[in-house]
């Protein structure tokens, strides 16, 4: 499987994370990566970045790095309507925005209500990918999740750390199989992402490879082939 792009990343600049900007690009350029994207946890998630962080990416010189590089937001998932947390105008200077269901942000709900929050995320002009739909203490409706956001064309996040034995969100791999059946039936794109929070980490998508091959998944329906059918996705042309 051609996988030259890993677009779900964190600098230290999430709070959490531990490594810079530069040295993220200068392991996506050692793994051989054609895209990296950059996607700090938006300021609801505690120690991550105020919105003005956000507002002042467009100081950033692309070409200084070691790979073409995106800066795009992983936005936290607030309420049941999918609301997030970056104003429009801020978003519309990103070059993409992953949307997520993370504990501190957001209560546990049922299943219905967890549903429509991720069904608001997808009609979300701004948001492009569903980060980490996997975990089981969100319950999903996968049927409903798959067709809008195969409508909308919104990528489902294969998520590599949540599949890793160190992951801690619950029931991913077997809520990954139940998914990507549906993404079958409605020829749902999804995309690989490592998610990583350590420059040792860009890249790594052998467990989410080994579900997909699992899952029998259609190599056409994974994005992470091809920077051009990702740049479409976002509203970008390749230069």
């Amino acid at each position: 499987m051609k996988d030259i792009l890993d677009i779900h990343t964190h600098t230290l600049a999430s709070g959490h994370a531990y490594s810079t900007i530069r040295e993220m690009t200068k392991a996506a350029a050692e793994k051989g990566l054609s895209l990296l994207g950059i996607s700090e946890h938006a300021p609801m998630m505690p120690g991550s970045c105020h919105d003005f962080y956000f507002a002042n990416l467009k100081i950033l010189d692309r070409s200084s790095y070691d790979v073409p590089v995106l800066f795009g937001v992983e936005l936290n998932i607030l309420n049941r309507c999918g609301e997030v947390d970056l104003p429009e105008h801020i978003l519309q200077g990103l070059d993409y925005g992953i949307a997520s269901l993370h504990p501190p942000c957001i209560p546990f709900m049922d299943e219905t209500d967890v549903t429509n929050a991720i069904l608001g995320a997808i009609r979300n002009p701004y948001v492009h990918i569903i980060g980490h739909p996997d975990d089981g203490r969100f319950p999903l409706n996968y049927d409903e999740v798959t067709a809008a956001a195969g409508e909308h064309d919104v990528l489902l996040e294969i998520n590599n750390a949540s599949l890793s034995p160190k992951g801690f969100r619950h029931n991913s791999r077997e809520n990954y199989l139940k998914m990507l059946e549906y993404c079958k039936k409605y020829k749902t794109r999804v995309i690989m992402s490592s998610d990583a929070h350590a420059d040792t980490l860009v890249g790594a998508h052998d467990y989410a490879k080994s579900v997909l091959k699992e899952a029998n998944f259609p190599e056409e329906l994974v994005i992470n082939g091809s920077v051009s059918d990702f740049l479409a996705v976002i509203g970008h042309v390749a230069e």
